[in-house]
């Protein structure tokens, strides 16, 4: 016992190397098997969402999530112990943006096995008390800052610089984005891009608020979904110069959770946000908002949301059978939007800030 003490404070005396960085290729597999958890967590999101009669823990979606944590954690952990074998110690084994998601493989593991005894001594849950079991958030955080390894790794590389290819920024897009998709999974309660486009429709047709789900459900949930759509595009274009097709990307992976728990029905509304990740791509070409560009980055924010949510109440009206009966709402609500984005980009940049600080 004592030698295995003395062993394991060796490895971790640090040894007192500058920190490197993996390579891109490696961010590159970190993302990969990061989609593997991601996907594995939509699809048990869609057996809570779709199934009635889960009595389990040990399901097969179970299984697929905590196989690609197994995965991912795997690889992280090798990344560490390949500079442990050339004789490298501590924190100078750990390459730089790997440290937050190494520690958080053992937290993933302690909540999953809290995961696993609240549901063997409360039972499996059905409904928004999903969202909300202490076990599931301890998850939901360290499944975070596990999948976010890519973007902390790829934030300061030498070889990333300020314009980066969307190649290269693959990874920490990835990463972000599947983030993303997780917040919104635990703002379900919230989440417009859940509506299909009779719903929104029906939804705006009605003013009063007092007649069960009706505007005030589709309003909040526009304004939540906003802010958790943009707020991570803004913050990569404070950062970076985004290549045409990032936000694109962001945004096609971030639907497949809410289109995971729908089952897809909703599909013209999801594909709505991928274009709108083009559109909002244009945006960036034609106005190069940055850190140092406080107005262009302004600019884009409040452009960017405004542009979503008008095609969010378009697609919606269109395949719902026409434009709702309120006008101010559905004139309205892109408008709002546009203003919380504005907030957002306010709040991020507030004041310029010269590239090489940036």
């Amino acid at each position: 016992m004592a030698l295995a003490d003395a062993g394991l404070r060796r490895i971790l005396a640090d040894s007192g190397e500058p920190r490197g960085w993996v390579s891109p290729g490696a961010d590159l597999v970190t993302a990969l098997l990061g989609v593997w958890f991601g996907i594995g967590l939509m699809i048990d999101a869609w057996a809570h969402s779709n199934l009635s009669e889960l009595e389990t823990f040990f399901t097969p979606w179970h299984a697929a999530f905590y196989s690609g944590f197994a995965a991912v954690s795997g690889w992280i952990i090798w990344q560490v112990w390949r500079n442990v074998r050339t004789g490298r110690q501590g924190l100078a084994a750990v390459p730089t943006g790997y440290l937050a998601g190494l520690v958080a493989v053992p937290a993933f593991a302690a909540f999953g096995v809290a995961d696993l005894l609240w549901h063997t001594l409360l039972g499996i849950e059905t409904t928004i008390d999903i969202l909300f079991s202490p076990s599931h958030l301890g998850l939901m955080v360290s499944m975070f800052i596990i999948v976010t390894t890519p973007l902390r790794s790829a934030w300061n590389a030498p070889d990333v610089g300020r314009s980066p290819s969307l190649g290269r920024l693959l990874p920490a897009l990835i990463g972000l984005a599947f983030a993303t998709a997780l917040v919104s999974l635990f703002l379900s309660y919230g989440d417009a891009m859940q509506f299909g486009g009779r719903s929104i429709v029906a939804a705006f047709s009605e003013s009063d608020i007092r007649r069960g789900p009706g505007p005030d459900e589709l309003a909040t949930a526009m304004v939540i979904t906003n802010v958790v759509l943009l707020a991570p595009v803004l913050l990569m274009v404070r950062r970076w110069r985004l290549p045409f097709g990032a936000v694109a990307v962001m945004y096609a992976v971030a639907v497949l959770m809410p289109g995971a728990q729908t089952a897809f029905r909703n599909l013209p509304i999801l594909l709505t946000f991928v274009a709108a990740g083009l559109v909002s791509d244009l945006l960036i070409r034609w106005l190069r908002p940055s850190a140092a560009r406080r107005g262009a980055f302004w600019a884009f924010a409040g452009l960017s949301a405004f542009a979503t949510w008008s095609l969010y109440i378009g697609v919606g009206s269109a395949t719902g059978g026409g434009l709702p009966n309120v006008p101010e709402l559905w004139t309205g609500a892109p408008v709002v939007a546009g203003l919380v984005g504005l907030v957002l980009g306010v709040l991020l940049v507030p004041n310029a800030v010269p590239d090489e600080e940036a």
